[in-house]
């Protein structure tokens, strides 16, 4: 072997010896999260995951859609009772008192302690951050994808009958649609009664007037709350409103029937809807090609202090059962969602709004809501922060709320038909909702919420 194979081989074998020498690298520490999102926004989730990852060497989420909210709760439960749950998990916002009552959860706020983060749960807007947690104000989960309903409407059709504002009480609406029906618009304004709509037509209409759904503050002080919304302005709001509809100025729009309200609406087909910012982006992409649109905060009737609305969507639960050092993943997860920088991501990609002071700040130092496609979105925020939160504004805590949703759209149905009155119909749902939460506190014998 000449001289240079010679020196070749024993360097090759010395590095080897090396190497062997040497520890292998330690793989990241993989763990679970759960989430209900799907189509567009859980491409983003995805995306968010990647970013995540890249963004450090020592954990590794695994991110995994169940297909909706009610799919992602119920897989949980199932694999919770089999030992085989995720770490960390999407809950929607009527799914927090179910998961407050389960126990099987590691709170968030202590979770973040123990592993070295500093959080300023201060920073959340009050409005969202009340709603996942305890009635002391501690964090159970963290505020993930947010929203609230706003107004929808149609510059140009507004501009036709002389306003340049959007309606601010329901008596300037009913004025305006009476206006937009004599001016030739067919749908003046279009809304769906299904038990989706719960929670623009019931929910966000309640809180803004400062008016009850349940007893007990909306179930926050105890699982013996029961159904109150037959006694407040909501039955006045569905007589309006279904007022307006038996005149031909709402117009009831869905999938079923072939176009949905934000179809609708960004078809220029009807020229006012109330739903989510998050549809905001929605809109921007499917509009009607030069149509002048805008967003304002939902109205209320005259003589109203408007109060805050409600925080729709979901928050991130760190469920029991898990390794250490899974709970450093998740962690190390939440603090990466709770960056500012990535409440820009998430806002550029999504319709929701950030859930922290820091978040919007830094979306507005960053001309997040200068121009289009995103000016507007602000609105959410302003509704959001209206006033500081009450006892009956700081969110909904009733169990097995899907399900009288669901009520409240088979009884929104009946009087949109003429087979109930507004009143009995509104009646129906509480004495039907009533029993719902009856079976759910049966369920959770002698517990309380915390």
């Amino acid at each position: 072997m000449s001289i240079i194979k010679q020196g070749l081989a024993a360097f090759a074998a010395g590095t080897l010896g090396v190497a062997l020498a040497l520890p292998a690298a330690a793989a990241p520490t993989k763990f679970d999260f759960w989430f209900g999102l799907s189509g567009d926004l859980a491409r983003v989730v995805d995306t968010l995951c990647k970013n995540f990852n890249a963004s450090q060497s020592d954990y590794e989420v695994v991110c995994t859609s169940q297909g909706n909210y009610d799919a992602t709760l119920q897989n949980t439960i199932a694999a919770f009772r089999a030992g085989k749950q995720p770490t960390v998990v999407q809950v929607y916002d009527v799914g927090t008192a179910t998961m407050m009552l389960s126990g099987a959860y590691k709170p968030a706020d202590k979770l973040m302690e123990e592993n070295g983060y500093k959080i300023d749960y201060s920073d959340y807007f009050p409005g969202i951050a009340r709603y996942y947690a305890t009635s002391k104000g501690e964090m159970l989960s963290f505020p993930f994808n947010s929203s609230t309903a706003l107004m929808y409407w149609n510059k140009d059709a507004f501009a036709k009958i002389g306003k340049t504002e959007a309606p601010k009480t329901w008596e300037d609406v009913g004025a305006d649609l009476k206006a937009l029906k004599d001016a030739g618009y067919d749908c003046p304004m279009a809304i769906n009664i299904s038990g989706n709509e719960s929670w623009q037509l019931m929910e966000q209409f309640s809180a803004i007037h400062n008016q009850p759904i349940a007893t007990k503050n909306n179930g926050y002080d105890g699982l013996d709350a029961r159904l109150e919304m037959n006694k407040t302005k909501f039955v006045q709001y569905v007589t309006d409103l279904k007022k307006w509809y038996d005149d031909g100025l709402i117009k009831i729009k869905s999938k079923d029937l072939g176009q949905d309200m934000v179809q609708a609406f960004a078809t220029g087909t009807c020229q006012v809807i109330m739903t989510s910012v998050g549809d905001h982006g929605t809109v921007g992409k499917t509009q009607k090609e030069g149509m002048n649109w805008d967003v304002a905060e939902l109205p209320v009737y005259a003589g109203t202090e408007r109060k805050n609305s409600l925080v729709g969507g979901a928050s991130l639960w760190v469920l029991s059962g898990k390794s250490e050092a899974e709970y450093k993943g998740a962690a190390a997860f939440l603090n990466f969602i709770h960056d500012p920088k990535t409440a820009l991501f998430w806002s550029t990609n999504t319709g929701y709004i950030p859930v922290t002071k820091s978040g919007f700040e830094y979306m507005k130092a960053n001309g997040f809501y200068d121009k289009a496609p995103y000016k507007g979105r602000e609105v959410a925020i302003e509704s959001l922060t209206a006033s500081e939160p009450t006892e009956i504004t700081r969110g909904i805590r009733l169990g097995n709320f899907t399900q009288i949703r669901a009520e409240f759209g088979t009884q929104m149905q009946a009087i949109f038909a003429n087979k109930e009155s507004v009143q009995d119909g509104i009646d129906a749902l509480v004495k039907n909702g009533d029993a719902i939460l009856d079976r759910f506190q049966q369920t959770y014998p002698n517990k309380t919420l915390p």
